[in-house]
């Protein structure tokens, strides 16, 4: 049974967010995994996750705080991005024997599908834009953290590696975004490279009557 490429695509979609799911997680609850001192001088021991969940220092209860909303931002941006994706390989598709600005051209005579995904790429931009500023005060809020609950160098590596992982989402996605908004296409976020979707997808034209 031949699988419809669509379908193809929303299973690549799925499973390329899973994997980031778990680096975003980790990336922004930074005060709850990264490893911390637990214990007094003569026995220290890197904390649990519980003993990090339920720390009732102050500043450590403000970092957790502040680490769930970034949290709930990146996830909010996901949510769009998703949303995004879904309608691009819906109504879109991508025929890489046509310039990747061919897009422009023939979607300014769909009217309904232009608009549609000029909101989609401004309202994307502008989470991503939130997440970036999101997280640079989830950086800075947990140097602190670092500091005053250094255990050993697994600390140090372990806040770099989260904290790149993410990074390194946020400056993919700023590529994504801004290029599409700027330029009037529909970068997709999801593929092994940056690719447009550049032409109408042909299960969209075969509702439309006197279309080819």
């Amino acid at each position: 049974m031949k699988i419809d490429n669509d379908i193809k695509e929303r299973i690549k979609v799925t499973g390329i967010f899973i994997l980031q799911f778990y680096k975003i997680v980790t990336g922004c609850l930074l005060s709850l995994f990264i490893p911390q001192a637990c214990g007094n001088n003569e026995d220290i021991r890197i904390c649990s996750l519980s003993e990090n969940l339920n720390n009732d220092n102050l500043y450590h209860r403000i970092s957790l705080s502040w680490n769930l909303l970034t949290l709930f931002i990146f996830m909010s941006m996901y949510f769009v991005e998703l949303k995004r994706e879904n309608w691009a390989i819906r109504y879109l598709d991508i025929d890489n024997n046509l310039p990747d600005n061919n897009l422009k051209k023939i979607i300014s005579s769909e009217k309904i599908l232009e608009k549609q995904m000029d909101k989609r790429n401004l309202l994307y931009f502008r989470l991503l834009f939130l997440s970036v500023l999101s997280y640079s005060i989830n950086i800075l809020v947990t140097i602190k953290i670092l500091i005053s609950d250094y255990h050993s160098f697994s600390t140090i590596s372990c806040f770099i590696s989260f904290v790149l992982l993410v990074l390194m989402k946020l400056y993919n996605s700023f590529i994504v975004s801004y290029q599409s908004s700027k330029n009037d296409k529909m970068l997709s976020a999801y593929m092994n490279e940056f690719v447009s979707y550049n032409i109408l997808d042909k299960d969209y034209l075969d509702i439309i009557p006197n279309k080819p």
